[in-house]
């Protein structure tokens, strides 16, 4: 790979990733045969992709360069991160741009809920870029999208997906008094891997972050979730369950790390299918409502049709 800056032009292109520009590349083993997607190339995907341009909206599907873009799309669901596309910090992980954000954008809750309407979404999902450089870590934009979408959409159920609001005393209580549907906070990888992976956050943070919110309000579903693939340990990942389960989490999703450039964290290992079903199979023993867990899972991935089946195994239970 090739990382090429523009020192000619008057305005030169920053890269995407500048941090990462002069380390060494880190080599991933071929993909395997069970890693494979079609390409986006259906008429759905091309309205939901013009309903997004057209409110001026940024997606993580695009951001992240999530490999189920095309299905998603095609069935019109699109996951919108909010206050921007450039994030705070820089995970060793993640494609999306980072840097130092601009101002919010005060009319995005608006577009954030009118596209909701016009794609008819029954179940939405809103995560954010971290933004470190807010006194709140972007808490209130949160509650006021969810403001704006229950009052242009009542009947639309809302999933978010927030950064760890570290250091940013009483932003999650603002979150979690908007009331969503379902509260996700992914802590991405085993504890060994944050210096590495993940080094501005702090495992046990998330850990408490996720506890809170049931403190707050145990209505409201938690979900987390962890990739794999980056050199963890079965043990390892054994424990994260446990962990979560300690914090009363409904939903856990585990999927298989992709290297977005050859700058990010090389793959390890592609994690089986087998391996994969053994995973799902052990959370479902340790008391989690629901389990997604394959290679191409991801957090919002089939996220609507995985809520109904988290509030049918909460009924279930009450009986």
């Amino acid at each position: 790979m090739v990382v090429v800056v523009d020192t000619i032009s008057a305005t030169p292109l920053r890269p995407r990733h500048p941090e990462k520009v002069n380390r060494p590349d880190a080599l991933s083993p071929p993909k395997p045969g069970w890693i494979r997607v079609r390409a986006p190339n259906t008429r759905g995907y091309a309205d939901t992709r013009n309903i997004v341009k057209e409110n001026g909206l940024v997606t993580v599907c695009e951001e992240a360069g999530c490999p189920n873009i095309g299905e998603c799309w095609d069935k019109k669901h699109a996951t919108f991160m909010i206050m921007g596309d450039t994030c705070t910090r820089a995970c060793a992980f993640c494609n999306v741009k980072t840097g130092m954000p601009g101002a919010l954008d005060v009319s995005e809750p608006e577009h954030v809920a009118e596209a909701t309407f016009k794609l008819g979404l029954a179940h939405v999902v809103i995560t954010s870029v971290d933004r470190d450089d807010l006194g709140d870590g972007g808490a209130e934009h949160f509650a006021r999208t969810i403001r704006a979408i229950r009052a242009r959409c009542p009947s639309t159920t809302i999933e978010i997906l927030t950064p760890d609001f570290l250091r940013k005393e009483g932003a999650l209580e603002v979150v979690a008094k908007a009331k969503p549907d379902v509260f996700n906070h992914n802590l991405e990888t085993v504890p060994s891997r944050y210096l590495t992976v993940r080094p501005g956050a702090r495992y046990f943070h998330s850990i408490r972050l996720l506890q809170r919110v049931k403190e707050i309000d145990p209505t409201i579903f938690t979900k987390s979730g962890i990739m794999v693939g980056l050199g963890e340990e079965r043990h390892e990942v054994l424990q994260v369950m446990d962990d979560l389960r300690s914090a009363d989490v409904d939903f856990l999703t585990i999927g298989q790390y992709l290297q977005p450039t050859r700058k990010h964290h090389a793959v390890m290992r592609y994690v089986t299918p087998d391996e994969f079903q053994g995973y799902e199979k052990v959370a479902y023993t340790k008391g989690f409502l629901m389990v997604s867990a394959s290679p191409l899972t991801r957090s919002s991935h089939h996220a609507g049709d995985d809520f109904a089946k988290l509030q049918a195994a909460r009924a279930a239970l009450a009986r």
